[in-house]
């Protein structure tokens, strides 16, 4: 089980945008906008959702994790697996997580919710390496 801190649920923002979608207020367009490179996570580093999309309403969603934090160098801004964000747990002091739905038929996406990972230690800091040491 991972710990997870400061988790903020964008639940009613989610239902706020779907209200505004079915009303006319907000175009399809406007919410069906996956990047391809949210799309290819979605296919290679996301876990199937039992719900289906609110959207299309026949395509089943898959949830996406992305990572960002200063500790986590290169590997920040990327998506990753549930396997490796309890890896990254523990070696990482704190780490942002964020949960984005998406449907790979109709192209929707939310951010869904977003946590805190990490020890809770700050990572010792090495001295830099310059050219020639």
């Amino acid at each position: 089980m991972l710990n997870q801190r400061q988790v903020v649920d964008y639940a009613l923002q989610r239902r706020a945008l779907l209200a505004g979608v079915r009303s006319g207020r907000v175009g399809d367009h406007e919410v069906c906008d996956a990047s391809p490179y949210l799309l290819r996570a979605a296919k290679f580093h996301g876990r199937p959702d039992d719900r289906a999309c609110p959207m299309c309403r026949r395509s089943p969603l898959t949830l996406v994790s992305w990572v960002y934090g200063d500790e986590l160098k290169h590997v920040s801004g990327s998506a990753r697996t549930p396997d490796e964000l309890a890896r990254m747990a523990g070696l990482f002091g704190e780490f942002t997580v964020y949960d984005v739905e998406v449907c790979r038929t109709c192209h929707w996406n939310h951010l869904v919710l977003s946590y805190v990972l990490g020890t809770g230690e700050p990572q010792p800091t090495r001295p830099r390496r310059t050219a020639g040491q």
